[in-house]
């Protein structure tokens, strides 16, 4: 398994229990290798609703730490609307050559 997770083109409400579980069990795996933190890539979503973005929120909860490093356009605009514009920090997202975009 990737050390990034790759969220699916479609987080959303019929989405939500499969990238659950898929996202659960790769946070577990990455919490069990002692990472620092933890990278989320968005950069194939291109439908978001609130229902995937809880999943992230609820990431939150959890003991590690995560960062957004890749955003799709939609996926950028959902949380700048529902008020998560904090998770597109510059300082971890990375262009799409894999350079950081400050």
């Amino acid at each position: 398994m990737s050390d990034r997770f790759e969220l699916p083109s479609e987080l959303n409400i019929y989405s939500a229990l499969e990238s659950r579980d898929a996202l659960l069990t790769w946070a577990t795996e990455q919490i069990s290798k002692g990472k620092g933190y933890m990278e989320i890539s968005a950069r194939d979503v291109v439908e978001v609703d609130g229902s995937g973005l809880q999943l992230l929120a609820a990431l939150s909860n959890m003991e590690q730490t995560w960062h957004l490093v890749e955003a799709s356009e939609p996926f950028a605009e959902a949380c700048r609307t529902m008020g998560f514009g904090g998770w597109l920090d510059k300082r971890y997202l990375k262009s799409s050559n894999g350079e950081s975009s400050t």
